[in-house]
């Protein structure tokens, strides 16, 4: 920061001081007068500046780090968050969200296995157990940063080559193959990181993530794909409009 943020405290209101600062904190955030990468001042400075407690200024920066609007790194210090990626609940691919909302999307595999179908996979296909499956593990990232694992079965007769899948999203893919995704079934969630999830992710330790949970079908009813996906609820959110009846 080249100059100190303008807070105003009212100090005869009934708000806790720590909540008027995150509040005013993130009013300049949404204003755009704070970018994304921009370095705070510490919580000792700030209290200082500011007459308050180091234990409030502490708080105050700590409720915009849960929100996801902070990111505090040791030895580096405290940062405006990078923007959340916002995505509509349709049928789309995270590669062309992301490039829909001007982020450079890259993929590093993780996996790509031919495996027979067990009685989950058989059943979540519509296949017969024992039928040649393939799985794909893959971690999402935008501008180089991770955002997703995803990981997605569908049977070995339509999947995509592993190189397709390197170099772009599956269902585009998919429809280069012929095969193209008309409706799906879909469960969104939330569960805390396990260890290697967050260490992928860039998290810390038992993280919230978001869950996703999709099924899609082509014209004809035949399952496509079945994808497990996880998404940093730091840096993702599903965005919904809802209609009256």
């Amino acid at each position: 920061m080249t100059e100190p943020l303008r807070i105003d405290l009212d100090r005869s209101s009934p708000v806790p001081l720590y909540h008027q600062v995150a509040m005013q904190i993130e009013a300049h955030i949404q204003s755009g007068l704070l970018q994304p990468g921009a370095f705070l001042e510490n919580e000792i400075a700030l209290a200082a500046r500011l007459g308050i407690s180091r234990p409030t200024a502490r708080q105050a920066l700590q409720e915009l780090v849960d929100r996801g609007r902070l990111v505090r790194r040791r030895g580096v210090g405290t940062q405006v968050a990078p923007e959340r990626i916002r995505r509509s609940v349709e049928l789309t691919s995270l590669q062309s969200d992301l490039e829909q909302a001007g982020r450079r999307p890259s993929t590093e595999l993780l996996g790509y296995d031919v495996l027979p179908a067990d009685t989950e996979t058989a059943e979540l296909l519509e296949v017969e157990p024992g039928s040649p499956v393939v799985r794909v593990r893959r971690l999402r990232l935008a501008d180089g940063e991770p955002l997703a694992l995803m990981t997605n079965v569908m049977p070995e007769s339509i999947a995509p080559s592993a190189e397709a899948l390197r170099d772009g999203g599956l269902y585009e893919a998919l429809r280069a193959r012929g095969i193209v995704p008309k409706v799906a079934r879909q469960r969104i969630g939330a569960r805390t990181a396990h260890a290697a999830e967050a260490r992928a992710l860039g998290e810390p330790a038992r993280a919230a993530l978001l869950t996703m949970a999709r099924t899609a079908y082509d014209d004809a009813g035949n399952v496509i794909e079945h994808g497990d996906h996880l998404y940093r609820a730091s840096r993702y959110l599903f965005d919904t409009t809802l209609f009256a009846s």
